[in-house]
């Protein structure tokens, strides 16, 4: 009984020995997959985030170059007003 006992133990004992290195494959193998999506999600964000900043620079210059547009037609429009009142006297 003894021997069977022992034999019993020692295939136990390499059957956790095999599930050790599995599961240490295993999580290795998640740790990469989980290291490359943070590298893509670094990635990702950085893109966009370039993506946005370029696309409010367009819309800043836009409403700058609209409002210096209707501030000089609002000024011309005064010159005109104030030519019209000044022929009127």
């Amino acid at each position: 009984m003894r021997p069977t006992l022992i034999v019993t133990a020692a295939a136990a004992a390499l059957a956790l020995a095999a599930c050790s290195n599995k599961t240490q494959d295993q999580a290795t193998s998640a740790a990469d997959h989980a290291g490359a999506a943070v590298s893509s999600a670094a990635s990702d964000t950085a893109a966009n985030t370039q993506a946005a900043a370029a696309t409010t620079a367009t819309a800043v210059n836009t409403a700058a170059d609209k409002t210096a547009a209707a501030a000089a037609k609002a000024g011309r429009k005064a010159d005109a007003a104030a030519d019209a009142a000044a022929k009127q006297k």
